[in-house]
């Protein structure tokens, strides 16, 4: 968590040409690994959140699929399945074991994470 005397500092990660529409990869942010996806719904939407499942014990995040359960879009981890909410990070099935999400944007064909 970030109290209200710390600044968001944003990471360029990677070109957003590097992201397979509709899947994620893992960045190294601030020493600590974040999933960024890529969604490609007629337009690029980017999402970034932890990449290690807790449940799992594993960084796997960025590697699971992508899907929608009602009108949340979703990660499915690929280890138990656990669906982790894009936008808020929540873990549906276990909610203690959510993880962080993170702001991202593009700017000149550029994915930035704010952490």
């Amino acid at each position: 968590m970030k109290n209200e005397h710390q600044q968001e500092v944003w990471t360029q990660v990677c070109a957003l040409d590097d992201i397979v529409p509709n899947t994620g990869v893992c960045a190294l942010v601030k020493d600590q690994q974040i999933a960024v996806f890529h969604i490609n719904d007629g337009g690029a939407r980017l999402f970034a959140i932890d990449n290690y499942d807790s449940s799992a014990q594993a960084s796997v995040l960025s590697r699971g699929l992508i899907g929608n359960l009602g009108e949340r879009i979703v990660v499915a981890s690929p280890i138990y399945k656990n669906h982790f909410d894009l936008i808020t990070g929540e873990c549906l099935e276990m909610p203690e074991h959510s993880v962080n999400a993170y702001p991202v944007r593009i700017d000149n064909g550029k994915v930035w994470v704010g952490a």
